[in-house]
């Protein structure tokens, strides 16, 4: 057989193969070949689900399985079926025919409130937390309270130092320039790491706000350690964290509430161009999440 001839032989062959992408696929079975068969709608609603405008932000808990479905009406696809006593998140206060426009572990889609109840409301005003003078009722409430009191300081890289009353003009401090060769002013502040380091209190040693202490960089949260471990995004609580590292690049933020796949509450010391800041925001899927370990 002549050369020429094999050849042909060998690029019939070669373009007959699937064509595979360089990055991720789909795990076996992840593709649907049939189509959804969704939940049904004449049980598990009452005179209790919500109705009427709510909040962008609000967490909603079906309270029976309910359908994900591409548009407001009946009549539409079913994009997934949310478990009895899931949560989703509101993206639209006003409702359509009945139906909210909510996203449940990434999906974004509509759902007909009488399947539902308020769960958790997000926090007043568009960026504003939770009232800052709730006494802390356990070790996630106790986190969350030194996370609060961060919010306002400046970006400090490779620092983590804060007040108990939180900031004030004169202490909130200042960030300049492009990190790590950035330049800060005053003597309070911290970057993504040295924030969770402080609400976390690790090590146990790093129990004072007011203390200058950074010990972690996102390459020790990336791995799972005796003192945190890895979680999955559907089952956050508050408290835990998020992060993502790639090469000498990285992030860490505190997760309060929300879809761990979707919108959620966060506190974090963002860059410094936007110092330690609170609100809602999503994640890549980069990002993981971490618990630290006892709460």
């Amino acid at each position: 057989m002549s050369y020429m001839v094999r050849a042909a032989i060998a690029l019939a062959a070669l373009i007959a193969l699937p064509i595979l992408s360089a990055g991720c696929s789909a795990a076996p079975g992840d593709a649907d070949s049939e189509e959804l068969v969704g939940a049904d709608e004449t049980v598990g609603s009452s005179e209790d689900g919500v109705s009427g405008s709510i909040a962008s932000g609000t967490t909603l808990v079906a309270t029976a399985n309910v359908n994900l479905r591409t548009q407001s009406s009946t009549s539409s696809t079913v994009l997934k079926v949310v478990p009895d006593g899931a949560t989703v998140v509101v993206l639209e206060s006003a409702p359509s025919n009945g139906f909210y426009k909510v996203k449940h572990n990434g999906t974004t889609g509509w759902t007909f409130g009488e399947y539902y109840q308020v769960g958790d409301a997000p926090p007043d005003g568009d960026d504003d937390g939770p009232d800052d003078s709730s006494q802390p009722t356990s070790k996630r409430e106790a986190a969350m309270q030194r996370a609060r009191n961060a919010k306002g300081f400046s970006y400090w890289w490779g620092h983590g130092r804060f007040r108990d009353e939180g900031p004030t003009s004169s202490t909130k401090g200042s960030c300049s320039g492009s990190c790590p060769s950035c330049s800060h002013k005053g003597s309070y502040g911290a970057d993504c790491s040295g924030l969770v380091a402080k609400v976390w209190q690790v090590p146990s040693s790093n129990d004072e706000l007011s203390v200058d202490d950074h010990p972690y960089s996102t390459a020790s949260f990336n791995d799972d350690t005796g003192l945190w471990s890895t979680v999955s995004r559907g089952s956050l609580k508050m408290a835990d964290a998020m992060v993502y590292r790639s090469g000498s690049a990285g992030h860490v933020f505190v997760y309060e509430k929300g879809d761990g796949w979707g919108s959620m509450y966060a506190y974090e010391c963002k860059g410094c161009s936007y110092g330690c800041v609170a609100g809602f925001r999503t994640a890549s899927s980069s990002f993981h999440g971490i618990r630290r370990a006892g709460y």
